[in-house]
């Protein structure tokens, strides 16, 4: 069920009061964000992050530049369009969302969050909220550095490092689905999930060299790899996990009480 919406009514969020790490990081209440032209409110039940976002100028200042504190965090969100701004067309009351929030501006480990309606697109119906929050900016930095900046085509060899991150596990099956054959780096025990993202070739970064590979990539579809989830009172925790490293995929906040059961 959807929570009630009402301007007067506050939302919980994770927010951080001055510049710092993950260790500046508040669950607590915060006002509802107000509604621009062309904005959509998007009823949060999930969000996701990148790691170092607590280091960008964008997260503190606005777009002329203006210091913003409080901050909300997380830019990648899933969830169902709420209310919509004046003007705003494309997306719908109550159409199940997932997409990208400016980074200028509050981002997602709340609620709610305020999204121009042109950085949303509907769902996929195969993906629960969970898998959609972790694919919209991994997704789109591994498209563009395979295909925009890099030209991939069939074919080709690909290496590509990383891949058991958020961006290189969603590069290793655009790469495979592309026709190109792709060599993914990694640490020995991600070796058989990158195996089924569609790396003909693994190598262990700590024992082999890249120049000892050959073969040809496995069939596979694109999933997005979900590392663990926190509730959004546990955003904290979540950021400090993923900084220090380990953790497979993308992690993703859990907003909506009444969303899948949390991955712990």
């Amino acid at each position: 069920m959807s929570r009630q919406v009402t301007a007067d009514r506050p939302m919980q969020a994770l927010r951080a009061h001055r510049r710092g790490g993950p260790e500046e990081l508040v669950y607590e209440q915060a006002p509802r964000p107000p509604l621009g032209i062309g904005d959509a409110l998007v009823e949060v039940h999930t969000a996701s992050f990148t790691p170092t976002e607590l280091d960008w100028p964008s997260t503190w200042t606005d777009r002329l530049g203006r210091e913003r504190n409080p901050v909300i965090p997380g830019h990648e969100v899933s969830g169902v369009v709420a209310a919509l701004g004046f003007g705003t067309t494309g997306v719908t009351v109550g159409q199940e969302v997932y997409g990208l929030t400016d980074w200028y501006r509050d981002g997602a480990a709340a609620d709610y969050v305020a999204v121009e309606a042109r950085n949303l697109a509907p769902k996929p119906t195969t993906l629960d909220h969970v898998q959609a929050a972790a694919l919209p900016l991994a997704g789109l930095t591994a498209w563009q550095a395979l295909f925009d900046h890099g030209r991939l085509q069939a074919g080709q060899w690909v290496l590509i490092h990383g891949t058991a991150g958020g961006v290189g596990s969603l590069a290793v099956q655009l790469a495979h689905g592309a026709g190109a054959q792709v060599i993914g780096s990694g640490r020995a025990p991600d070796h058989e999930l990158l195996a089924k993202l569609g790396a003909e070739k693994v190598v262990d970064v700590e024992r082999q060299r890249f120049e000892e590979v050959a073969g040809r990539v496995d069939a596979g579809e694109l999933q997005p790899v979900v590392g663990r989830v926190w509730p959004l009172a546990e955003g904290r925790q979540a950021f400090q996990a993923k900084q220090h490293g380990g953790l497979p995929g993308k992690v993703v906040l859990q907003v909506a009480d009444n969303d899948e059961e949390l991955s712990r």
